[in-house]
């Protein structure tokens, strides 16, 4: 494949990409006036990029607070006294430890119900939680071959929304690691007592058993505790997190606005409420999860893209999770590699961790093919004041745009 370039001037595509940026850099948070503004601006810049009003898509939504500020308060809550509980009764009472884990593993595999779809109306988001309303943008372009006669869809996202918190994003996801990694070995550790307890295995280390369930139970708590204290904000500017992303959107929109693909139908998607429990895309997905055939559906998610000062590379997520790690897909993963090498980019994956969220999740849990494109070390400024354009890294993003265009192309030759 030969290398794509936007035009002969590749200052001018940074700049037009950065101005973006610059547009979009004012607090946004979901439910608030920041975000109905990011909402107007967002449809737009799809009309000054040439899009008329009946090719844009506004997709109204409400959705409840529950999931994102309460739901996580409650199970952490309830694993305090989980842990405390097994921690004072495990000598006297082995069997009520056994039976308050079968109890609590019932209620938790519960609460894993709610947080698999957190955009439904349930009981516990009537009544737990405000309702806010939010709105995606969207614009789908048809192939030459036409929507019925296309092989399938090419979906670009990215979310429009920001939020600060208490603590910057790098810190929610260690405090968020502690407490699985505690976890897991605390009941490790607790299983490993009530075994001694009626078979007398570990005798000779029992006291380090007991300084080791000890000590894990304070990592743990103090970690739900530190989570507990983080309150969502609408502080901060959201350059890199995520008009970095949307930026990439419209470039890409404007492009193949011009250059139609042939064979997939393409998406460009500007999600909201991605902060608040990715609740755009999930709506989204929702109501179009009929019209969207499994490997037929490549989604390519932009989320924090490039970090001043730090790393010259194109960065993704290429797996997701600590325990039950779900891999990018292969296929993706192959393309963006041979394009990076014909068009001389630097590219490297990460593994995402737990306590954060891309608007990727929603389409990989319903088995679609999708990418994120993610620069880890923007975590130092995310969800912070400190989130302002001069963070930003044009080269990167300018060195993304040709990749994903060339990605696309690709996509649309198989």
């Amino acid at each position: 494949m030969t290398k794509t370039k936007l035009n002969n001037n590749e200052k001018a595509n940074e700049t037009q990409l950065m101005e973006h940026i610059r547009n979009f850099s004012f607090p946004r948070l979901s439910g608030t006036d920041g975000e109905k503004k990011a909402i107007n601006l967002t449809i737009q810049t799809f009309k000054n990029l040439g899009y008329k009003d009946q090719q844009i898509n506004i997709q109204k939504f409400e959705f409840s607070t529950f999931y994102s500020e309460y739901l996580i308060k409650i199970i952490g809550i309830m694993n305090i006294i989980i842990v405390l509980t097994l921690l004072f009764i495990k000598y006297l009472y082995p069997f009520l430890v056994i039976l308050t884990i079968i109890i609590i593993s019932i209620i938790f595999l519960s609460m894993i119900r709610i947080l698999t779809h957190p955009e439904l109306k349930g009981f516990w988001e009537k009544y737990i939680g405000k309702f806010i309303s939010s709105s995606n943008v969207y614009i789908k372009l048809n192939s030459n071959n036409n929507a019925n006669k296309s092989k399938g869809n090419i979906l670009i996202s990215a979310h429009l929304d920001s939020k600060s918190q208490t603590f910057k994003t790098i810190w929610r996801v260690i405090f968020f690691s502690i407490w699985e990694f505690g976890i897991i070995i605390f009941v490790f550790l607790i299983t490993s007592f009530l075994i001694d307890l009626y078979f007398n295995l570990f005798k000779t280390i029992l006291i380090y058993l007991e300084i080791s369930l000890i000590i894990t139970s304070a990592i743990i708590v103090i970690s739900i505790l530190m989570i507990l204290l983080i309150k969502t904000e609408n502080e901060s500017p959201g350059a890199i997190d995520n008009a970095t992303g949307m930026s990439l959107v419209f470039e890409l929109s404007s492009y193949f606005k011009m250059k139609p693909l042939n064979n997939f139908n393409i998406w460009f998607c500007q999600f909201s409420a991605e902060e608040i429990g990715t609740m755009g895309s999930r709506v989204f997905i929702d109501k179009y999860v009929d019209d969207f055939k499994q490997k037929e559906l490549y989604q390519i998610n932009f989320d924090m893209v490039s970090c001043k000062n730090h790393k010259k590379k194109v960065e993704f997520i290429k797996s997701y999770g600590i325990i039950r790690r779900k891999k990018t897909s292969d296929l993706l993963v192959s393309f963006i590699k041979d394009i990076g090498k014909e068009n001389e980019i630097q590219i490297e994956g990460h593994t995402l961790l737990s306590g954060a969220h891309t608007d990727s999740v929603p389409f990989q849990l319903n088995d679609f093919t999708s990418i994120n494109f993610a620069t880890p070390s923007a975590a130092e400024y995310s969800h912070s004041r400190e989130d302002t354009i001069d963070k930003v890294e044009p080269k990167v993003l300018y060195n993304t745009l040709i990749l994903v265009i060339n990605l696309i192309c690709k996509l649309d030759q198989t």
